[in-house]
């Protein structure tokens, strides 16, 4: 069995973060503006981790990293949904260019 070099998955990593940033670009609902950061953070992930699988020197730190970018990711997660479901209820939309007033 051949095993992957790490091409393969550099190729994965930046395919998951083009995803995220056109997402992220391209969304007017703050959902979908989410999903899109965390597309990005997994694209972080992924090169961590291959990383770690092909750097003697990086072996325990990149899935150590990854593990904590994971743990940011769900942090991040939380309180962005509950910033949403706050702007929701008071104004009735998740519409990303509704929330001028939050301007200053």
């Amino acid at each position: 069995m051949s095993e992957l070099g790490l091409q393969p998955f550099m190729i994965l990593s930046a395919f998951l973060f083009a995803c995220g940033v056109v997402c992220v670009a391209t969304k007017r609902n703050a959902v979908g503006v989410l999903m899109g950061v965390e597309l990005i953070l997994n694209a972080a992930n992924v090169n961590l981790v291959a990383f770690a699988r092909f750097s003697p020197t990086f072996r325990l730190d990149g899935q150590v990293f990854a593990l904590l970018v994971v743990v940011l990711a769900a942090a991040e997660a939380a309180v962005a949904l509950a910033i949403i479901l706050n702007f929701y209820n008071n104004h009735a939309t998740v519409d990303v260019d509704e929330a001028d007033e939050l301007k200053g």
